[in-house]
């Protein structure tokens, strides 16, 4: 597999708004998003709880879903969710605040983007770190290997250039499907009964830090294999997210404050908003113009 990522991070930020076309790949069929993000990087447990040993607890946020056909279900702030057991599931990704990028050649604008992305050189500024979500670094294999169209062939299509070089299947180590995703990547939140409020404002796109950490705490707190979930655990991570307070958080409501509508001209926007903040920097395109 060979992709060139230079200029593009197509798979790295919400670009529905420069799509003539609908971009809803994540809501065919059954079980959709309840949320509105595009192109969630679902996390296993042990990447969740790198991210919140490394003082990033404010980068997460829960996808819950919409049952799908024969799913269990739980009725949860006036939507139905997707569960087991009568418990909600979900996964934890990583946010996605407005920032003012420059992606397939063409003029800045406010996309949503990866809180990690770097809006200037258009890399991760994670990459390679011990955090950096194997999701990530598999992409855009986990398609191939289920004969799934890539986010490299979608900004092909619309935009021209060529970013997938080579199709060849490598090999995924975090394709977790079925029943083996349960407790890695798929989780339960233990008690549905506080969560009416919650769920409503995710839903509304609203959430709350202690929203987020309910369910953040949750995935760290579960049992691969199992819907078993360590409630005095789930107490302590609760509690390190909500006061998780990186460069990650502190941008996040900055974007949020100054950004124009998604899609709208973003020329004059200040991109040194997260390196003023302390955010790692990023080294740059090299001449093959690979992942980074």
């Amino acid at each position: 597999m060979e992709v060139n990522c230079a200029g593009c991070a197509g798979c790295c930020l919400d670009w529905r708004p420069l799509s003539p076309e609908p971009l809803d790949h994540e809501r065919r069929g059954g079980r959709v998003p309840l949320d509105d993000a595009y192109n969630l990087v679902p996390l296993t447990r042990d990447e969740v709880k790198r991210f919140v040993d490394a003082g990033y607890g404010d980068a997460l946020t829960p996808r819950l879903f919409e049952p799908g056909e024969g799913d269990d279900r739980v009725r949860l702030g006036g939507h139905d969710v997707a569960a087991i057991e009568g418990r909600p599931a979900f996964f934890v990704g990583l946010r996605k605040p407005p920032k003012p990028v420059t992606p397939f050649g063409g003029d800045r604008r406010w996309l949503r983007a990866c809180v990690f992305l770097d809006p200037e050189t258009l890399q991760c500024r994670i990459h390679g770190a011990d955090h950096y979500p194997g999701e990530c670094a598999d992409y855009p294999g986990h398609n191939l290997v289920l004969d799934q169209e890539t986010e490299c062939e979608r900004v092909e299509r619309v935009h021209g250039g060529n970013r997938l070089v080579d199709r060849t299947e490598p090999p995924t180590g975090t394709l977790l499907l079925g029943p083996q995703a349960v407790g890695t990547k798929v989780f339960v939140h233990p008690v549905p009964d506080r969560l009416d409020d919650t769920v409503a404002r995710l839903v509304r796109g609203v959430p709350r830090d202690a929203d987020r950490a309910e369910f953040v705490a949750s995935a760290v707190a579960s049992s691969a294999g199992s819907l078993a979930v360590d409630e005095s655990r789930v107490a302590a991570v609760r509690d390190r997210v909500v006061a998780a307070a990186s460069w990650v958080g502190r941008a996040f409501a900055e974007w949020e404050s100054v950004a124009a509508p998604c899609g709208e001209d973003a020329t004059e926007a200040d991109t040194g908003v997260e390196d003023r903040l302390g955010a790692p920097s990023t080294p740059g395109w090299g001449a093959d113009g690979g992942k980074g």
